[in-house]
């Protein structure tokens, strides 16, 4: 599916994210992330290898992630956007995602992640299937 232009605008104003997996049991994992967009994929970076959402990820790549707007719509709901998806794992290439997203959601003077030679992480690319929620993505 194609990620809607008016959806990408949201996510690329440093809207968190707020990413779900699946674990183990099938219970919901609820961790709040940065988030890129890269063509028609969501991108977020990771350093810590043995996180629980990449755990879930690796046993169940099925997806939700929700960002919350500014915006108002009748009847007085904030815009959100909730993108389901699938995600894969991709080595390395999370310290330079990190930088690019902390100029976003900290600053453009931050350097980030804040130490000398970072481990390569992991990216989760998050293919979307599907939007929905409260905004011009839903009409």
């Amino acid at each position: 599916m194609t990620l809607p232009d008016s959806a990408k605008e949201l996510i690329r104003t440093g809207a968190l994210g707020h990413l779900v997996t699946l674990g183990r049991d099938g219970e919901p994992h609820v961790t709040c992330v940065w988030a890129a967009v890269e063509g028609e994929d969501l991108l977020t970076a990771h350093l810590n290898r043995r996180l629980r959402k990449l755990e879930n990820v690796r046993r169940d790549p099925r997806v939700a992630i929700s960002f919350e707007g500014t915006r108002i719509h009748p009847p007085g709901l904030r815009e959100y956007v909730v993108v389901y998806g699938r995600a894969a794992i991709e080595e390395g290439g999370a310290p330079e995602l990190l930088q690019a997203l902390a100029r976003v959601y900290l600053g453009p003077e931050i350097r980030f992640p804040p130490m000398e030679d970072p481990p390569p992480g992991i990216r989760l690319r998050i293919a979307v299937e599907r939007v929905a929620g409260i905004g011009p993505w839903t009409e």
